[in-house]
This record gives C-alpha cells, structure tokens and sequence, in this order.
C-alpha cells in the first residue's frame, strides 16, 4: 500500500489506540516524573522516576508508530503486549495490597490496560 493510499480501518484502529497509549503514557511518565513517590525513602522514589521515564519514553515510542502506523511490523504487537504486561503488574499489585482508592480511578487504569492490547493486535493482525 502506498503512502499516498488511504488507511484502512483497522489501521485506523491501530492509530487511535496507539495514540491513546501514547497520551496516557506521556501525561502519566511527565507527572510521576515531576510528582515522584512523595513520602517514601530514597530509593523508592529513585526507582518511581526511573520507570516514569521509561513510561514516557513508551508513550513517545507508541505516538511514533501510530503516525508511521503503515510501516510498522512487530512494533506494534510489542508496543501491546508492553500495555498487557504493565495491566498485569498492576493487577498482581491489586492481588497483593489491594486496590488503591479511589478504586473506580484504579480501574479506569486497569481496564483498558488489559483489553486495548486485544485491540491493538488484532487490528494489527488484520490491517497484515
């Protein structure tokens, strides 16, 4: 398909879940960034920073391959299953210490975490 053709509809798919990706993980990585772990040691709040870059930094990785959605292969399945396995850390977390409150926030976190991943690769899937 050429550059000048139209996307199809599963890569419009692809493209509006990647750049929701792309928002949350950019908000989010800049404001634990900014924010840190307050009232914690150090090393707590070292290890929060780090992955809020590493949050931010996926959240630019996926507004990326969202704008060059055409051309991308594997990037995005692993762009997904990124998403799936951070929705699956924060329900190991909720397994373990129990939803954070307020819960229906933590959900509205959890929820698409586990089921845009789907989304994605299957549009994926079908737009190859």
């Amino acid at each position: 398909m050429a550059d000048g053709d139209p996307l199809l509809t599963s890569q419009w798919v692809v493209r509006i879940c990647l750049f929701l990706v792309a928002a949350i993980a950019m908000a989010g990585g800049t404001l634990q960034m900014v924010l840190g772990q307050p009232q914690t040691e150090p090393r707590l709040d070292n290890v929060h920073r780090f992955m809020a870059g590493v949050y931010l930094s996926t959240g630019l990785i996926s507004l990326w391959a969202g704008i060059t959605v055409r051309q991308q292969g594997t990037l995005v399945y692993l762009l997904a299953l990124g998403v799936l396995l951070a929705g699956c850390g924060r329900l190991l977390s909720i397994s373990k210490v129990g939803l954070p409150k307020p819960a229906a926030v933590w959900l509205g976190y959890l929820i698409p975490e586990l089921v845009l991943p789907f989304i994605i690769a299957g549009a994926h899937y079908v737009s190859h």
